[in-house]
């Protein structure tokens, strides 16, 4: 008897068992209905990833049409020559720039004659003054203003950022730059504010800016703002990143200079010493060197050599510019 109550018990929980654990294949409403509750997640999350590849690029492609963007501003403002002269921070126009560039052409030549100068040594020497020295005193007056520009930059950036964190906003950030920087970073954000206040947008307001002030920092600084007004996020940390990239960047640029002012002097001197040379023995010895200015080889010795002094120097000169 305690072995038939014995054997019914093991049958009755094998039984219990099966029909817990489930015999053989499932039943398909409930497969189905698992299936059901089991795919609204999965296609959560793979509509997720979807939506991030392409959140990330269309954030590629945003970036990239605002480098191209910013690339053909700097083209269009380097051969300008009214953006030049902005950048240089003259108020002169370009038919008074034109005008005055003639009557230093003219002076020169002119000057030539008086001094008793054949007539093809004039006449260059007259083009070159009108149409050179303007031009490379301009280039001259915009590369120093830009140089200074790009020195304060960060330090404007840093006022935007604490400004940001202190609970001011950006429009107030940009007057307190504008009222504290020094010159040239001083005026341009004031002319930024002024152009804001009249109702242009804070991009068309650096877009007219970068056309004045084309350097690498501020269109950094006008991708971070286009970006983060279009995506979100936190400004202030974007900045401070700039921040530090831009100041890297200045000591990047102060160390390639520390390393080749040595390369700079000797090119400076090799280029120079030549001409002094030749200044030197004509003021020194003018017989000796008198054959070279009336005899026709002397002049076309003096001709080669200062073709291929010119041609040394901008050699040298491209090997110790570094773009940075």
């Amino acid at each position: 008897m305690i072995i038939l109550v014995a054997i019914l018990g093991f049958v009755t929980l094998g039984g219990l068992g099966y029909v817990v654990a489930g015999a053989g294949t499932p039943d398909p409403r409930i497969t189905k209905r698992a299936r059901a509750i089991a795919a609204p997640r999965v296609v959560e999350k793979s509509s997720r990833a979807r939506m991030a590849a392409q959140d990330a690029g269309n954030r590629r492609k945003q970036l990239l049409q605002t480098l191209k963007e910013q690339e053909r501003l700097q083209r269009r403002a380097s051969v300008s020559l009214y953006a030049q002269l902005q950048q240089a921070g003259l108020s002169v126009t370009v038919p008074q720039f034109w005008i005055a560039s003639g009557v230093v052409g003219a002076l020169v030549f002119v000057g030539t004659l008086v001094f008793r100068m054949p007539i093809w040594a004039a006449l260059p020497l007259g083009l070159v003054a009108g149409l050179g020295l303007p031009r490379w005193i301009i280039k001259f007056l915009a590369g120093r203003r830009t140089k200074k520009f790009t020195g304060d930059f960060s330090d404007a950036i840093d006022i935007i950022v604490r400004g940001i964190k202190s609970g001011l906003p950006v429009h107030e950030c940009l007057r307190v730059i504008a009222r504290e920087s020094p010159a040239p970073l001083g005026p341009e954000f004031q002319r930024l504010v002024e152009n804001i206040s009249m109702g242009m947008g804070v991009d068309q307001g650096l877009e007219k800016m970068y056309e004045r002030m084309p350097t690498p920092e501020l269109r950094f600084f006008t991708i971070v703002l286009a970006i983060q007004a279009k995506t979100g996020g936190n400004l202030a940390e974007a900045l401070a990143n700039l921040s530090a990239v831009l100041r890297a960047r200045k000591l990047m640029r102060e160390k390639i200079k520390a390393l080749s002012s040595e390369a700079t002097a000797s090119a400076f001197i090799i280029g120079s010493l030549p001409i002094c040379v030749s200044l030197l023995i004509t003021v020194t010895t003018p017989s000796y060197m008198a054959i070279m200015y009336t005899d026709n080889r002397g002049k076309m010795m003096l001709g080669a050599g200062a073709f291929v002094e010119m041609f040394g120097i901008w050699v040298m000169r491209r090997m110790i510019n570094f773009k940075f």
